[in-house]
């Protein structure tokens, strides 16, 4: 492989990714593509799949759930690839967006923002499937004051992890960029 391209939704997922990837994967070379939201990147996806010619590339395509049906979305999103002819795109779906995978992990948020109090947010019965959190990023923005989207993203990056972190959606894109990296390299 000669390198992962993340094609994104929107511009705090790439922050988000430019941090996790080289934290979790030190010697994965990548590029994030961020899109002007979600018709931006349904629409690109063909054509970007197509056109891209460099050897050995492999692709991710992540975006938000954002109330849709989750597995009708992902096999839109997958038919997209495969009409492309790239059928071994990873699709990954942030259920219901980026910052329910933030709500995943407690501490990271109160080390992030300086807030113990935060520790003990996936107690709370609303926060324990954070998946299932129907406005996450409005949520943060109601309990961190100095909660912004794209800082956030830089400074959740920077700590999230696939041991601690209980969003499902966020463990299914590392256990796929980790099979990817297996494949590729199977002797490590």
């Amino acid at each position: 492989m000669s390198r992962l391209v993340f094609l994104l939704e929107e511009r705090s997922m790439k922050t988000f990714l430019d941090v996790l990837i080289p934290r979790l994967f030190p010697d994965l070379p990548f590029l994030c593509v961020p899109h002007e939201g979600k018709q931006d990147l349904e629409k690109s996806i063909p054509r970007k799949l197509r056109a891209w010619k460099e050897p050995g590339v492999r692709f991710v395509v992540l975006r938000d759930n954002d109330g849709a049906d989750c597995h009708a979305l992902k096999q839109r999103l997958t038919a997209l690839c495969e009409d492309a002819e790239r059928g071994d795109t990873l699709v990954r779906i942030a259920c219901q967006e980026l910052e329910a995978w933030y709500l995943g992990e407690p501490d990271a948020l109160a080390e992030a923002y300086n807030d113990d109090s935060l520790r003990t947010l996936g107690n709370l019965a609303p926060f324990r499937d954070p998946d299932a959190v129907l406005n996450p990023a409005r949520e943060l923005a109601n309990r961190i004051p100095a909660f912004q989207k794209v800082s956030g993203a830089r400074q959740m990056g920077a700590r999230l992890s696939m041991e601690r972190n209980t969003s499902r959606s966020f463990r299914k894109l590392v256990s796929g960029v980790r099979r990817i990296v297996a494949d590729q390299n199977p002797s490590k």
